[in-house]
């Protein structure tokens, strides 16, 4: 490796790694961390590649960044110098936003981000990442008028945006409106896993009881007879070529065929899953007046997000659809293997 190469190995790594310490620190003390630490953890696998990409070829440095950082702060100070001469990366504002605040410092990481949110005012990630910062810098943490609407923004571009969604709600609580919240809630129950599905009604809840609201009508157990049992497996020879990252995610989808694309049915699970048989049910209809009782036939179909997110991305992975008579007796047999429709 040559001299600039490894400087920039060096960098890259020095960085990261730094992020790494501070997001593990809470765990290595036996607490759990919180969210915000959370996010900054399921950022470092963007840390090289942000990083590479604002630096570009390693011959590009000047002598003054050639030499290895030996701490954090000298990483920083190199990323600081590559976004002076070349301001425009959104990516290299994103990275030093993440690094400022896994070192504590969060009033220089809002103006990273914001910095960020400027040169990408429609990217609902950067948005959010904006409008988070800005509520961290708070002393109350709270979210103030100016991250209120990036994350409106965040959502009139991403309606699905499950962040966006989430940090809304808090702003407002925040703002002594519980019904709003509630209201601007509930759509994630569609869009969440089971294990985040039970805290996130309890949430709900508070929000309606806060409002002098009914609780959400409980969850009724569909008949047996009314499952569809849907077993999902990866293609083995894609398997071996694709790498799949944490927040990786599988959806099974129930459809009406020809319809809209609203699921009738519809669950996530985690790629650590696979193969795994999923049960669909009126449970999982997101539509209080369209459940998969009341169909006779349904498209199945398996994606599986790259990304994580519900709503269809370029390089998400699927299964070829396959419709259904219900009730169905045998499980409908699905493996991902193809580029999704």
């Amino acid at each position: 490796m040559t001299g600039t190469g490894a400087a920039f190995a060096a960098l890259a790594s020095a960085l990261t790694l730094g992020v790494l310490v501070f997001v593990l620190r809470p765990l290595w003390r036996g607490r759990a961390a919180p969210l915000p630490v959370l996010s900054l953890l399921a950022a470092l696998m963007l840390a090289t590649f942000g990083l590479y990409r604002l630096v570009g070829t390693p011959a590009a440095l000047d002598p003054a960044a050639r030499k290895a950082p030996d701490t954090l702060q000298d990483a920083i100070a190199q990323l600081q110098a590559q976004l002076q001469r070349d301001p425009r990366q959104v990516e290299g504002w994103r990275l030093l936003g993440r690094a400022r605040a896994a070192n504590g410092q969060a009033e220089q990481a809002r103006e990273a981000y914001a910095r960020a949110a400027k040169l990408a005012p429609d990217e609902p990630d950067v948005l959010v990442e904006a409008a988070e910062s800005r509520a961290l810098a708070d002393p109350r943490h709270r979210f103030d008028a100016q991250a209120v609407v990036m994350l409106r923004h965040a959502l009139d571009v991403q309606p699905e945006h499950q962040r966006a969604r989430w940090f809304l709600g808090i702003s407002q609580r925040q703002a002594g409106q519980p019904a709003e919240a509630a209201k601007t809630w509930e759509p994630l129950l569609a869009r969440v896993d089971a294990a985040a599905a039970g805290p996130l009604r309890t949430q709900i809840d508070l929000a309606r009881a806060e409002a002098g609201l009914p609780p959400l009508p409980a969850v009724a157990a569909a008949p047996a007879g009314n499952a569809l049992r849907v077993a999902v497996s990866l293609d083995p020879t894609l398997a071996a070529r694709v790498r799949l990252r944490g927040e990786a995610s599988v959806f099974v989808i129930a459809r009406a065929p020809g319809g809209p694309p609203m699921p009738i049915a519809a669950e996530k699970h985690g790629v650590a899953e696979l193969p795994f048989t999923a049960s669909l049910d009126d449970a999982d209809s997101p539509m209080p007046t369209q459940k998969l009782s009341g169909v006779q036939e349904v498209e199945v179909i398996a994606r599986l997000s790259m990304s994580g997110d519900a709503t269809p991305q370029p390089g998400d992975l699927a299964s070829k659809p396959v419709r259904v008579r219900l009730p169905a007796t045998a499980p409908v047999e699905l493996v991902i293997g193809q580029q999704a429709p």
